[in-house]
């Protein structure tokens, strides 16, 4: 006999951004760029980056506490916080035991995850996972990034892509036995890593051969990554629609990770969608990495992009290679 698996809801979805906005206009001072050669290859026009000592666990404090509030929940209600980031603040703590501590809570687990871009889809199964056997009731999930300070800023093939942002999710148990988790499914492919890397600092001791100093900054293989998730991505976004027994017009939503605009739109014209069921805003955010599905969601909620109730197709892709691809429940009142 087995037990029965608890179904999940998606009670509640906040996000937080800087203040700061660094338009095209403004790299020009950095280098030999202009607003059209960045729009045409990135579709980014402005990005919000952190300035002073904010961070991304700033960022993810804000976010959490938003989707805290639209839960309807009290903090001490949460059982468990799981964090993703492409690159934590630091290694430790843990962004989310800092998260814990500004938001009260004590006595509870709290941990990081590093799937880089696919982190809010990595965290969002392994909620699902603790919610379903029971382990836990209500779970925070917090996808923050700051990597406007891992770029080199000199690098303008890099530089001109990454902003700054917080998504977050409150998930609990069902009350009402319907699980907003239509269909979800994670991968990685190791073999594919070099694609995009950032290297940790760091020296051998002293009493042995030194090891090699690399530059700690972001680096990616821009043409490898558009051609590994331009093939992999629909082929799992089909799969997830099967597993759901649902066709892609059955879907209210596509919320793709905002990327780059050319990785959307290649996408988006291999499943079919029109330009209404594609929620893109990378225009205005660049790319957020972790953030950027949940920061997606909610602000497409708040603009009228989103009509809630509605179904959506949520998916990430980043360095690793990881990828993922959920299909989910948006009630109302979530964002």
């Amino acid at each position: 006999m087995t037990n029965k698996l608890i179904p999940l809801k998606i009670a509640g979805v906040g996000y937080s951004v800087p203040e700061k906005i660094i338009t095209n206009e403004d790299l020009k001072e950095l280098y030999d760029t202009s607003d059209e050669w960045i729009y045409t290859r990135t579709g980014i026009k402005e990005r919000r980056v952190v300035c002073g000592e904010e961070s991304a666990i700033d960022l993810g404090f804000k976010a959490a506490q938003n989707a805290i509030a639209k839960a309807k929940i009290n903090v001490e209600d949460i059982d468990l916080i799981i964090a993703a980031s492409s690159a934590p603040v630091d290694l430790y703590p843990a962004m989310a035991c800092r998260i814990q501590a500004k938001l009260g809570i004590k006595n509870i687990p709290a941990f990081d995850v590093t799937a880089a871009c696919s982190g809010l889809i990595y965290t969002l199964d392994m909620a699902k996972a603790f919610i379903s056997s029971g382990m836990y009731k209500t779970v925070l999930i917090i996808a923050a990034d700051n990597n406007s300070r891992l770029c080199d800023w000199e690098d303008r093939s890099v530089s001109i892509l990454f902003g700054d942002g917080a998504g977050a999710m409150v998930v609990t148990q069902s009350d009402d036995g319907i699980d907003d988790i239509l269909s979800i499914d994670i991968r990685a492919d190791g073999s594919l890593g070099e694609f995009i890397t950032l290297p940790l600092t760091g020296q051998n001791c002293p009493l042995v051969e030194p090891c090699e100093q690399k530059p700690s900054y972001v680096k990616m293989n821009g043409k490898e990554v558009y051609k590994f998730v331009v093939k992999v991505l629909p082929e799992y976004i089909d799969k997830c629609l099967k597993e759901a027994n649902m066709k892609a017009e059955d879907v209210d939503y596509f919320i793709p990770h905002q990327a780059n605009q050319r990785i959307i739109d290649a996408v988006q014209q291999r499943l079919g969608y029109s330009d209404e069921k594609v929620i893109s805003n990378i225009k205005y955010y660049g790319n957020t990495s972790a953030a950027s599905v949940p920061i997606a969601l909610a602000e497409g909620v708040e603009s009228g992009k989103i009509k809630l109730p509605s179904t959506a197709i949520l998916c990430g892709f980043g360095a690793g290679m990881t990828w993922g691809v959920a299909i989910v429940r948006l009630r109302e009142g979530i964002c």
